[in-house]
């Protein structure tokens, strides 16, 4: 077992003291309060699950908030069982499914469109909080939807409006658009290293 380095109290005290002061100032200086766009992308897990945790934050504070799901719907989910009967929030699982199991593209751009039709709803009213689009990216990445429209869509909704976009590969003009860009990167996966299926609780 490594043995723990040994670290000079004083040393670390004034270490913490100095970043304390950085911090504080940093804090002081962000005075701004406006609706962020954050998007959430890359390969890993957890683009989603982020999303729902931040949607449970705004709840906590009492927030209105609403859920579209661009892809998911063809099985049942654990966050579309417990937010879905929560007061405060507006679901709509819209999808088809993954694009490899529909394998009719006609059909999944008339699932996106409808999606989106009930997405700019939620942009439009200054009443939500915070709007979650959850798999967004993946009907930009197969072309179900006008990128053009959708970032149009998303500079007009209310002002202090936060929205989170996820999924995998997300189009370059919306990262430059977005406020906050997280990118998720896989370092192991028990479905495809160790072949383990989607557990409940956890992907399901």
């Amino acid at each position: 077992m490594s043995r723990r380095p040994e670290i000079d109290p004083e040393r670390h005290a004034a270490r913490m003291a100095a970043k304390q002061k950085i911090m504080r100032e940093r804090i002081a200086a962000a005075d701004k309060e406006q609706g962020l766009l954050l998007v959430l992308t890359g390969p890993g897990k957890g683009k989603s699950s982020s999303g729902f945790g931040m949607l449970a934050r705004a709840l906590g504070h009492g927030m209105k908030v609403g859920v579209v799901q661009f892809i998911k719907g063809a099985f049942s989910t654990g966050e579309d069982a417990f937010f879905r009967a929560l007061p405060g929030v507006d679901y709509h699982v819209m999808g088809e499914g993954y694009t490899w199991d529909t394998q009719d593209r006609a059909r999944d751009i008339r699932a996106a469109e409808a999606a989106w039709d009930e997405a700019r709803r939620l942009l439009g009213d200054p009443d939500y909080a915070l709007v979650l689009l959850d798999e967004l990216n993946i009907a930009l990445r197969h072309g179900y939807l006008d990128l053009d429209r959708v970032l149009d869509d998303l500079q007009a909704r209310p002002p202090m409006q936060h929205v989170v976009v996820t999924g995998r590969h997300a189009p370059e003009p919306l990262i430059e658009l977005a406020d906050t860009v997280t990118e998720m990167k896989v370092v192991k996966h028990a479905f495809k290293d160790q072949g383990v299926k989607a557990q409940k609780g956890i992907e399901l």
